[in-house]
């Protein structure tokens, strides 16, 4: 495992490539890429004992020569400092995954509250909150993609990261309250919801901390 040093001084070195080079989303996500994919070589070379100094310089030559694609990504930025500051299609999308995992929430908090003025068991009542968890996974991938004014939007590997691991922390304590409600223990609310709030909030955690800078230049 790499120090924060190495791994911050992997990404001055992404972003000192790219340094001359107009932001754009095609930017953002080739960065991301080449920066997780340059710690993984980093953390490989040091596996196989060499120094984290020794692994970042012989991480930098496996990557070759990169000036061919910094060129390309000059054109490409070019080309999007021409266009609008929106992109139409993407933010359309967007909406329409907000719209829709909105409704889902919704849907799913209406028919709960219904099943409890019913007077059904409350697992019964519980079990129908199972909405919240795709509308959830869907309003944090569209929000994600989103492109703003200020920021570009994520790159649709990146999105999924965080919609997935927000869908496992919802499913996490969907889990522990039906099974908590069926069994009436508070330990197996606890076993049942475990697993899923430390996959998800792990995800979470690791896609903030490898993500990369998405303000636009103004």
């Amino acid at each position: 495992m790499t120090s924060n040093y190495i791994d911050r001084k992997v990404e001055q070195y992404i972003e000192k490539l790219f340094a001359d080079v107009g932001k754009s989303q095609q930017l953002i996500e080739l960065k991301e890429e080449l920066t997780t994919n340059m710690k993984e070589k980093v953390r490989d070379y040091t596996s196989r004992g060499m120094n984290e100094e020794e692994a970042f310089k012989e991480a930098v030559v496996s990557m070759g020569d990169l000036s061919g694609l910094v060129e390309d990504m000059r054109q490409a930025g070019q080309e999007s400092a021409k266009q609008s500051v929106y992109s139409s299609m993407s933010n359309r999308i967007s909406t329409g995954g907000i719209i829709i995992g909105v409704m889902l929430i919704l849907f799913g908090v209406l028919n709960t509250l219904m099943l409890y003025f019913m007077g059904l068991p409350p697992q019964s009542v519980v079990s129908t909150s199972i909405f919240v968890v795709p509308g959830g996974v869907l309003i944090v991938y569209a929000i994600a993609t989103r492109e703003t004014k200020k920021k570009y939007g994520m790159g649709k590997a990146r999105a999924t990261l965080f919609a997935v691991s927000i869908g496992l922390i919802l499913f996490g304590f969907f889990a522990g309250a039906t099974s908590g409600f069926a069994t009436n223990e508070a330990y197996v609310a606890v076993a049942s919801s475990m697993v899923f709030l430390l996959m998800g909030i792990g995800l979470l955690l690791w896609s903030l901390f490898t993500g990369v800078d998405r303000r636009k230049k103004v």
